[in-house]
């Protein structure tokens, strides 16, 4: 085995050097500081492997001296006629040599996680120090509801000498771009049939009752019409029936797809043709009967996906995942008026690449409805805010928890290579 010593300015730099040199398998035996930056010593991977070769080298060495000195003696004429022998032989048992090379290399891999884990802390110090207007721009991000995922994808795309103020004004700019929106009222201008779908008490009644009344007040009563599939819920046919009573509209409800198919053929001739469905986990097996009912009706009906604000971003990205696969023609975030912050759902709708038609913020309708603008949101969001919440990080807290982070990412790398060294 050879021992290499890695030298360079800093540990990104040091350990490509190891893996340029000694591949992806190498193994870091220590690591340090030294006046010209950090000091590696390292193992190519071949070297560890032949710690677990099946037989010892003086084992190897010795078998064909054996077989030599063995071979001039010859049987007696008597001895070859005797019978075989029943007797078992005894199974050799483990070297001892087999016994210590694996223990060698299982302390050489948890050696290796724990040096790595090291090296990723050292990283993030070193790029908190160098790059503190990154740091900031991170910060600043996650603190405002966007994922880590999101925001180290922005972070890339600044410029290495960054500014806070400047890169944060890129930031916004990047969001902004990819934050798809549409022009004006574009719903109600072009009409058609939109389904509001979505989980249960995100606010698709309220919603379809607020975008019914703009439809209204834009083309006419006898214009639109309003259809519902929700008769599991109590008294959510009625809330519907008097909204639609105030603006001059009949509200029908739809039991199966021979029902859907009959009403949209008697409608075929309004604007603008709005469905309040059942609201449903996104987990529930019925929730692909709903949507096959709607796709399969043999008319063309758009669905609008309707995300609550105040949702978590592990259940928006559920929720999206569960309807996305069934087509989705845009969204509208409603409770917006009850969030903390947009960042959550924004980051979710520019993850997925949904367009984003309205938000609301209230019960008002058609008061409550507004057409989503980018660059408000946004402004919104990034909005210094005197308020300390409890949630946020002071400065040590945030600098272990992202060094925990990158060093998590690190070892699960780690995990999945050695996994795929043991299956080989």
């Amino acid at each position: 085995m050879k021992v290499r010593k890695f030298l360079a300015a800093t540990s990104h730099e040091v350990l490509r050097k190891v893996k340029d040199e000694l591949g992806a398998d190498a193994v870091i035996l220590s690591n340090k500081q030294v006046p010209g930056g950090i000091e590696i010593m390292a193992l190519a991977g071949k070297d560890i492997s032949s710690l677990t070769s099946d037989t010892p080298p003086e084992a190897t060495a010795a078998a064909p001296a054996a077989k030599t000195a063995a071979a001039p003696r010859q049987k007696p004429a008597a001895e070859k006629k005797q019978a075989p022998s029943v007797l078992k032989q005894p199974e050799p048992a483990p070297a001892m040599a087999d016994i210590q090379s694996a223990n060698i290399l299982q302390e050489i891999h948890a050696m290796r996680q724990l040096l790595e884990e090291q090296l990723i802390t050292m990283g993030w110090s070193n790029f908190s120090q160098r790059d503190p207007g990154g740091m900031k721009v991170l910060r600043t991000l996650l603190s405002a509801g966007f994922s880590p995922l999101l925001s180290r994808h922005l972070l890339e795309k600044l410029p290495t000498d960054r500014d806070f103020e400047q890169s944060l004004k890129k930031t916004i700019a990047l969001l902004t771009l990819n934050l798809r929106t549409t022009a004006g009222d574009e719903i109600i201008e072009q009409g058609g049939i939109y389904a509001l779908i979505g989980p249960t008490g995100v606010g698709k009644t309220t919603t379809t009752a607020k975008l019914a009344a703009r439809a209204v007040i834009r083309h006419g009563a006898d214009k639109v019409a309003l259809l519902t599939t929700d008769s599991y819920r109590i008294g959510g046919h009625e809330q519907l029936r008097i909204y639609g009573k105030l603006l001059g509209i009949s509200v029908r409800s739809i039991k199966d797809i021979d029902d859907l198919q009959l009403m949209l053929h008697e409608l075929r001739g309004k604007h603008m043709v709005l469905i309040d469905t059942v609201g449903m986990s996104q987990r529930d097996q019925m929730l692909a009967e709903q949507i096959i009912m709607l796709s399969q009706c043999g008319t063309e009906i758009k669905h609008l996906l309707l995300l609550n604000a105040t949702s978590s971003g592990d259940t928006l990205e559920e929720v999206i995942s569960a309807y996305q696969q069934y087509g989705i023609h845009g969204c509208i975030i409603t409770k917006v008026d009850e969030a903390a912050s947009l960042g959550v759902a924004l980051d979710a709708v520019i993850r997925r690449k949904l367009v984003l038609h309205y938000v609301t913020n209230g019960q008002k309708v058609p008061e409550d409805l507004h057409e989503a603008n980018s660059r408000y949101l946004l402004h919104r969001i990034f909005k210094p805010s005197t308020e300390n919440s409890p949630f946020s990080l002071q400065d040590p807290e945030f600098a272990m928890i992202m060094a925990g982070n990158y060093a998590d990412r690190a070892v699960a790398r780690q995990q999945t290579r050695l996994e795929a060294s043991h299956d080989q």
